[in-house]
């Protein structure tokens, strides 16, 4: 009897992974608008701690600081389930408000990303597994290896 800790990878094709684009989309389009939420309450808490810290009237401050980082919190918690969900896809979700994702596939036998950036109709992209964007190259039909 043999087990393996590693999880199952799901291997794309174009064509699955363009048909998978009306939801990834979707998710990808709430990541983004949360993140950048996100990142403003973090810059609106930063700017709140300082005003608590040093202002004359700190409990007016601190009453809006508690509800900000009630909100992250939630909003955090939001973006995981958001991650998870395109996880549970077999998509790779990149971190940061840029809208990347990545399908793992193969190409000449070797294992690689289709790479798809929210806003492109198509994922017409693919780069080495440890390449990221940078190394983004256009696909060549002819050089896929459908599954």
């Amino acid at each position: 009897m043999t087990s393996s800790s590693a999880p199952t990878v799901r291997v794309f094709t174009v064509d699955q992974a363009n048909a998978m684009l009306p939801l990834v989309s979707a998710i990808v389009a709430d990541i983004v608008e949360l993140s950048r939420d996100v990142i403003s309450r973090r810059e609106r808490i930063v700017d709140l701690e300082r005003r608590t810290n040093y202002d004359n009237a700190p409990r007016v401050y601190a009453e809006e600081l508690r509800l900000v980082k009630d909100e992250l919190q939630s909003d955090s918690q939001r973006l995981q389930s958001y991650v998870e969900e395109l996880r549970d896809l077999g998509v790779e979700p990149k971190s940061g408000p840029e809208g990347l994702v990545d399908f793992p596939a193969i190409i000449n036998g070797k294992a690689v990303y289709l790479c798809w950036k929210l806003g492109e109709p198509e994922v017409s992209h693919w780069h080495e597994m440890d390449a990221g964007f940078a190394g983004r190259q256009p696909i060549e039909v002819d050089s896929l290896t459908q599954n």
